[in-house]
């Protein structure tokens, strides 16, 4: 199963996993196809020479494209995001993508699955398990390689350890941060899925992959911390915290998304073993320790820049700092108006110009920089102008950063607030000659207090997105009638 012209198809590509395997089979020269429910998330990533396809495992009509000409199948896609009633979403998207990859003719799927102790008595260990054995009833060979956590810049529990300890030296945590696991590099990750792809012994057969070490998350925190060039925290583990409990607590002190935050939890009431004996007899390799996993994680993501759009992660988006979460929160506006999209454009890039005066945002920009002063944070307000906005051009508070004409307008933000954040303007024709114009708001907070800058200014942003909106649409009314 080694044919280079083969097509290799990463299913679940705008989530963590997926993301990373496509990088790497492009890198190994290989035919890649990606497809995801979020296109928009697939977009930002600008890989180049990849088909990319919007599919959703819970539309068995979006699959046939996906799987057309396909050889090798990677199945990365959960529901844990969805909240409740998960498991029967899973079950469902596992049985469309069985069947689908039956009748494509698909000649493997490749399955990430999770360690799981022999009685999986959480919702997420069982249905991980479930999922693969779901997969494995249809007609097509599957090969099953359950993980436990990964040490890779967008892991989750890589992300939730380097918030807290990027700016917690102190922290009350819950009980299972005693518990054990043995963390597995990405690379190495990446490495034995793509290689299980093409082994003809492994067809059928279930695979555990993990690190040399076990180790708790409270000593691989002290050791992130060191690699953080931080001092070790004070972790005062609390046993009231419960699963529940924990997962809003994660959702005050870090940047991970909730979801993402409750789908860790689901697993972290077991010590995680890995028997890997079986794998490294098909797959030779003496895999990366804790150490090295994260000195090369935070190697790599030096490496991960923005191309047209915003990219998850970005390190070029959040100030080139290690202590700036890896996920950003957004806040969107949306709004279909009765003018062209040139004429939207030609306002859209003036905006910037002396007699425009930001489109009257000044009351909104004066309020927004109390509230920064109150919280302590420099700020400013220089009133610098631009004629053109081109990549660069720096004016008041901005950094132009990306700029496609007629498109898409990408912004940086100049605060010196705690973290890093910016905005997007993009701009789509609609089927009746008109503009749908989107407005969105980034930010990577910088731990605690750039969490506590997030909501506390949750109303003036949003003020901000719906009088910028609404006088964008006005000057383009006017620019058309002009």
């Amino acid at each position: 199963m080694n044919e280079s012209d083969s097509l290799w198809l990463v299913f679940g590509a705008s989530g963590y996993v997926g993301r990373n395997m496509v990088a790497h089979l492009i890198a190994q020269g290989r035919r890649v196809r990606a497809a995801a429910r979020r296109c928009s998330a697939m977009a930002a990533e600008g890989w180049d020479g990849v088909d990319q396809v919007c599919a959703d495992a819970l539309d068995p009509n979006t699959l046939a494209p996906a799987l057309e000409g396909v050889t090798v199948a990677f199945y990365f896609v959960h529901s844990m995001a969805g909240g409740r009633g998960f498991p029967a979403r899973d079950r469902e998207a596992a049985r469309n993508f069985a069947q689908a990859a039956a009748v494509a003719g698909v000649r493997r799927i490749v399955y990430l699955g999770g360690l799981a102790p022999e009685q999986a008595d959480t919702e997420h260990l069982a249905s991980r398990v479930e999922t693969g054995a779901i997969l494995r009833e249809g007609p097509v060979p599957v090969v099953e390689l359950r993980a436990g956590i990964i040490m890779g810049a967008g892991s989750a529990a890589f992300e939730v350890m380097r918030d807290l300890v990027g700016h917690l030296p102190v922290m009350v945590t819950p009980q299972w941060i005693r518990v054990s696991s043995p963390p597995v590099a990405l690379a190495d990750l990446l490495d034995d899925l793509t290689a299980l792809a093409q082994r003809a012994e492994a067809e059928g057969r279930v695979f555990e992959t993990g690190g040399p070490e076990r180790l708790t998350y409270e000593s691989m925190m002290r050791k992130l911390a060191r690699a953080l060039g931080r001092r070790d925290p004070v972790i005062i583990p609390l046993p009231l915290l419960t699963p529940e409990l924990s997962s809003y607590w994660m959702g005050l002190v870090t940047g991970v998304p909730a979801p993402l935050a409750r789908a860790l939890i689901g697993g972290l009431r077991h010590d995680l073993r890995a028997d890997d004996t079986s794998l490294r007899a098909l797959v030779p390799r003496t895999c990366l320790g804790f150490d090295a996993a994260v000195a090369q994680a935070l190697a790599a993501e030096c490496e991960m820049v923005s191309g047209c759009r915003w990219r998850e992660g970005a390190f070029d988006l959040r100030g080139y700092r290690h202590d700036i979460s890896f996920y950003g929160k957004r806040m969107a506006l949306e709004q279909a108006y009765p003018v062209s999209p040139e004429a939207v454009w030609r306002v859209l890039t003036s905006f910037a110009k002396r007699d425009k005066g930001y489109f009257s945002l000044n009351l909104v920009r004066r309020l927004r920089a109390a509230v920064d002063r109150l919280m302590g944070n420099a700020t400013t307000l220089s009133h610098q102008y631009a004629e053109k906005l081109i990549e660069g051009e720096i004016f008041d508070c901005w950094c132009v950063h990306r700029v496609q004409p007629g498109v898409q307008l990408t912004l940086l933000s100049r605060l010196a607030v705690p973290g890093k954040g910016g905005m997007e303007v993009a701009i789509a024709p609609t089927t009746a000659g008109g503009s749908n114009i989107t407005l969105v708001l980034h930010w990577h907070p910088a731990g605690v207090w750039g969490l506590l800058h997030w909501f506390i200014l949750w109303p003036v942003r949003a003020a901000m997105l719906r009088m910028f909106l609404r006088s964008l649409a006005q000057a383009a009314t006017q620019d058309r009638m002009s």
